[in-house]
């Protein structure tokens, strides 16, 4: 109630095409106004994919790797792994068509070691494969905290590194999660300039009674 149902009601489908698009697959996944379900990383990226495109999903835990292996039955293009999304960066990259996407969303149920295990994936991912595009999400719980995962990547030498953030609670507030955050390295051409347009439009419908934030930076150049 809290978030997409806001968003869905915000009437933000003229904000950008590509919250359009999310919008229009949330509203494809749900009868009339009866909010029951909306789409998670993998099914927003099948979506997407074109006809040539592969996608190799990755999963720890049994259950859920069957769930997603149910849910694209018959999708030539998807493969499901039930293995550990750190160790499988580096035995899958760098992909045969050298160029595509990599995304890391951990479970943050340790967040310090869970950050620590995305600086050091990231880093090694760049040097495997200098011209992927590699995203990682991040809560924000603490800003001090999520700064430290950004410090660990630059100092590493690693370069065209984007932060996003989208905060509803103040860095410092004991409201558990104030927000998240994606770390982009190699950035699609005008994706900053795409999250300087969505992320200030969906700020004062996420956070209507103020003390959040946006957040877009460009931490390492070329």
């Amino acid at each position: 109630a809290g978030g997409i149902a806001r968003v869905l009601a915000a009437g933000l489908d003229d904000t950008h095409p590509a919250l359009a698009r999310y919008l229009a697959m949330v509203r494809g996944m749900n009868e009339g106004d009866r909010l029951a379900s909306y789409p998670g990383s993998p099914m927003i990226e099948a979506a997407f994919m074109r006809a040539g495109d592969r996608a190799a999903f990755c999963e720890l835990l049994a259950g859920e790797a069957d769930a997603l292996r149910r849910l694209f039955r018959g999708d030539a293009r998807v493969g499901v792994h039930c293995r550990d999304g750190f160790e499988a960066l580096a035995a899958l990259l760098p992909p045969p068509e050298k160029r595509g996407l990599a995304l890391i969303d951990p479970p943050y149920e340790e967040q310090e070691r869970d950050l620590e295990r995305v600086a050091e994936a990231l880093v090694a991912a760049a040097a495997r494969w200098p011209q992927g595009a590699l995203m990682a999400w991040y809560p924000i719980k603490l800003g001090a905290v999520a700064a430290r995962l950004h410090r660990r990547i630059v100092d590493a030498g690693v370069k065209r590194v984007l932060v996003a953030e989208l905060c509803v609670h103040p860095d410092d507030s004991r409201a558990g999660l104030n927000g998240s955050g994606l770390v982009t390295i190699n950035p699609p051409w005008q994706f900053a300039e795409d999250l300087h347009q969505i992320l200030p439009a969906l700020l004062p419908v996420l956070a209507p009674e103020g003390g959040g934030r946006t957040r877009v930076a460009l931490l390492a150049g070329e």
